[in-house]
């Protein structure tokens, strides 16, 4: 049962992009489900570890917001799974990971948090009652074996679906297989132009250096590295965008929710990964209509508590030099972006260590 609530963890950042490429882009909702239900399958199989499978946010924002084809979205896909194919090989991705200290790995950890607490907000914002309600039933059973706190949640949620009548919206259970699709080299060109650029420094921090750091610090005997992360997330999207699957990566913050709720073994990916399979295959014709149906404020409460739990993580950067960083990290990150953060954080933590030689130098003379 932990591991079932574990499982159901990061749903809240999967909800309202899968919305955004039916609805918008025209996705087959067999093909991306499919997919992605068995990337989280063979994850859980080889890690033996809770390691999200989430969307590529930037890319997903992007395609919904100007409308892409689906080939466009498979296209994008195929061009980051060789972008971090590349990376993986190269060693690029391990030399960025050695040269991040880690009160810039916690900074982007704790801008994370920060701005999942805030999307959180949005959500409640429309239901403050029931989600103040699901905060109470989270506080209070997150920990229980029997009746965990996400798999409450997401009963209540249907229950609530089920009194309002939207339930009457699903159409019969039907078998929908995953379809064979296809893309240009252009589309992939065209795209990793129009956002895969920008995906490509926030997939860095968040999926690959993020989530290797939170691992070690909740799985202390085991480790998978940068390198692993990398490797991946190439193979899933040099593959699945030929069967329907969208652009999928490592996250820092669906491992987050996904161990706030119980998930510790692999098997919250399994779980995970048969519940996306058996909606993709038997209730494509309704995906659409269940995401979006579904208690805004259940899933805000959610990301609000494993938001403030990200956050958290910064205690470990005591009060001293490595604290500058940390907040050039978040106000960059928090003002611009994930990547701008980011790069302002290790240009604080070179600087302020060369300025503190260069004092040492001058007291040594």
């Amino acid at each position: 049962m932990r591991e079932l609530a574990g499982s159901m963890g990061d749903f809240g950042t999967l909800f309202p992009l899968a919305i955004g490429y039916i609805v918008v882009c025209g996705l087959n909702p067999a093909g991306f489900l499919v997919m992605m239900g068995l990337a989280n399958i063979a994850t859980g199989i080889i890690y033996r570890l809770p390691l999200p499978i989430e969307p590529m946010k930037v890319l997903a924002v992007v395609a919904i917001a100007q409308h892409w084809t689906p080939s466009m979205v498979y296209a994008s896909g195929f061009g980051m799974g060789v972008v971090w194919l590349f990376f993986a090989i190269s060693g690029i991705i391990t030399w960025i990971a050695r040269i991040t200290p880690q009160s810039v790995t916690r900074g982007i950890q704790a801008s994370l948090g920060v701005l999942l607490a805030i999307e959180a907000c949005k959500l409640i914002v429309g239901g403050w009652l029931l989600g103040l309600v699901a905060i109470i039933i989270i506080l209070i059973f997150k920990d229980n074996r029997y009746t965990p706190a996400a798999v409450l949640l997401m009963l209540m949620g249907i229950g609530i679906m089920f009194f309002k009548g939207q339930l009457q919206n699903i159409s019969s259970p039907a078998l929908t297989l995953p379809p064979f699709t296809s893309f240009s080299l252009a589309e992939v060109w065209e795209t990793f132009l129009m956002a895969g650029i920008a995906q490509i420094p926030l997939t860095a921090t968040n999926a690959v250096i993020a989530t290797a750091s939170l691992i070690k610090t909740f799985w202390q005997g085991k480790q998978v590295s940068e390198h692993k992360l990398s490797l991946n997330m190439g193979i899933m999207n040099v593959v699945l965008p030929f069967f329907g699957g969208m652009p999928l990566c490592h996250g820092a913050g669906g491992l987050a929710g996904q161990y706030y709720f119980g998930a510790r073994t692999g098997g919250a990916n399994i779980i995970e990964g048969l519940i996306e399979i058996s909606l993709g295959l038997f209730l494509a014709g309704s995906i659409a209509s269940l995401f979006a149906f579904f208690p805004n404020s259940i899933i805000g409460a959610m990301l609000l508590l494993v938001g403030i739990e990200l956050t958290r993580f910064s205690r470990d950067i005591g009060l001293n030099k490595e604290l500058i960083p940390l907040l050039a990290t978040v106000i960059g990150a928090l003002l611009t972006n994930m990547a701008v953060g980011f790069l302002l954080g290790l240009i604080v933590h070179y600087a302020l260590k060369f300025f503190l030689k260069e004092k040492l130098n001058l007291v040594k003379l």
